[in-house]
C-alpha cells in the first residue's frame, strides 16, 4: 500500500480510504469485520463512516459496529485513521442536526460512544451550515480539540468558496482549520475540478473523492450486464445516466479491456493521478470487492490514456481543462 500525507498535515494516510456505509445496511456485521480486518492486512491505515449511517437498520448502527471491532483489541484501534461526520438530523428534536456548538458537542460524544474510543482523528462537516457562523463552529471545534476528542477536521460537499471562508475564519483564530475535503469525483462528475479542487490546492486541503465510480455505471456496468449479472449501474441514482454515457462507457469499457484492467480499477486509478486528491473511498460489501480495489492502487496510467479518458469524459468547462475563471471566461 502506498501512503501520503492528509492535506498540509502530518498525517499518514493509506492512498484508498475503506467507506463504510454498507456496514449494517448491506454488509453483515461478520462481514464488516473481515473486511476491516482484511483492509488492515493490505495496509488500508484509513477508515471512514458518519454518525448517521445505518440505512433501513437506523442511524449510528455503523459507527456500533465498528465499535465493536475496535473493541476486539489487538490494536485494530491504534492501527486506524478514524474519520466520521456530523451534520444531518439524529433525531426530530431541535439542535440534534447541524452545526451549532451545542450539536457538536453532542454529536461528539454520541460518536464515541457508538466508536467505543475516547478520540476520533478526523471529524468532518458532512455538508455546509448556512445558518451557523464560522466563528461559532471553529470555537466548538477548538474545544473538542483542546479535550483530545478530535485531533483533525474535515469537509465534505462544501464548495471552493465554501473552503475558503472555512480557512480564513480558522486562520483570525490562529487554528488549524480543514486538512479534508470529501466530494463527489469520478470521469463523470468532474465539476470539483472548477473551483473546489484549485482552493483545496491553495489552502493544503487533501481531496477524498466518494462515489468514485459514480454508483457503478464506471465498474463495468454494461459488461455486467451482457454477462447476466446484477449491477448497481442499472438501478438507483446511476441508472438515469445510463443512456446519457452509454457510448462513452462502452468505450471506457473497450480501454480497460486494452489495458487489461478492470474498468473499475481503472475509474479508481485515474483519481489516483488527479493532483491535490489524497485517496479515493472504496465501499466494498464483501472481503472479496476489498481485494480487488486494491489493484488500482499499482496502475500507472501514461499521457496518452490519460488524454484519452479525457476526450470520453471531458472536463465541465468549454474551455477544456482549465480552472474556474478560466473555465467559463476568455
Amino acid at each position: 500500500m502506498e501512503y501520503t500525507q492528509l492535506g498540509r498535515s502530518g498525517l499518514s494516510v493509506s492512498r484508498l480510504v475503506l467507506g463504510t456505509m454498507n456496514f449494517g445496511p448491506e454488509t453483515s456485521e461478520e462481514d464488516s469485520f473481515a473486511i476491516m480486518d482484511k483492509a488492515h492486512e493490505h495496509g488500508i491505515n484509513f477508515f471512514d463512516t458518519a454518525n448517521r449511517y445505518g440505512g433501513h437498520r437506523g442511524t449510528g448502527v455503523t459507527e456500533q459496529i465498528i465499535g465493536r471491532w475496535f473493541e476486539q483489541g489487538g490494536g485494530r484501534r491504534e492501527r486506524t485513521v478514524l474519520a466520521t461526520k456530523l451534520y444531518g438530523p439524529m433525531g426530530d428534536w431541535p439542535n440534534e442536526g447541524l452545526l451549532s456548538a451545542l450539536n457538536i458537542r453532542r454529536a461528539a460524544d454520541a460518536s464515541l460512544r457508538r466508536l467505543r474510543t475516547d478520540y476520533v482523528d478526523l471529524y468532518q462537516m458532512h455538508h455546509i451550515d448556512r445558518r451557523t457562523p464560522w466563528e461559532e463552529i471553529w470555537e466548538a471545534f477548538s474545544v473538542l480539540r483542546q479535550q483530545g476528542k478530535v485531533l483533525y477536521f474535515g469537509s465534505s460537499n462544501f464548495a471552493g468558496w465554501h473552503l475558503a471562508q472555512a480557512q480564513e475564519a480558522a486562520r483570525s483564530r490562529h487554528f488549524l482549520g480543514l486538512v479534508s475535503e470529501q466530494s463527489i469525483y469520478n470521469l463523470l462528475t468532474r465539476w470539483v475540478e472548477l473551483e473546489v479542487l484549485p482552493a483545496a490546492r491553495h489552502y493544503g486541503i487533501g481531496v477524498i473523492p466518494w462515489s468514485p465510480l459514480h454508483g457503478g455505471l464506471l465498474g463495468g456496468v454494461l459488461r455486467k450486464l451482457r454477462e447476466g449479472g446484477a449491477s448497481r449501474g442499472a438501478s438507483g441514482r446511476a441508472a438515469s445516466s445510463m443512456d446519457q454515457y452509454r457510448d462513452a462507457i462502452s468505450s471506457y469499457e473497450k480501454l480497460a479491456a486494452e489495458l487489461g484492467v478492470d474498468p473499475a480499477d481503472l475509474g479508481i486509478a485515474w483519481l489516483l493521478h488527479q493532483e491535490g486528491v489524497t485517496a479515493p473511498i472504496i465501499g466494498p460489501r464483501t472481503p472479496a470487492q476489498l481485494e480487488g480495489s486494491l489493484r488500482a492502487v499499482d496502475i500507472t496510467l501514461d499521457a496518452d490514456t490519460l488524454a484519452t479518458l479525457d476526450e470520453l469524459f471531458p472536463p465541465p468547462a468549454p474551455n477544456g481543462a482549465k480552472p474556474a475563471p478560466e473555465a467559463y471566461a476568455w
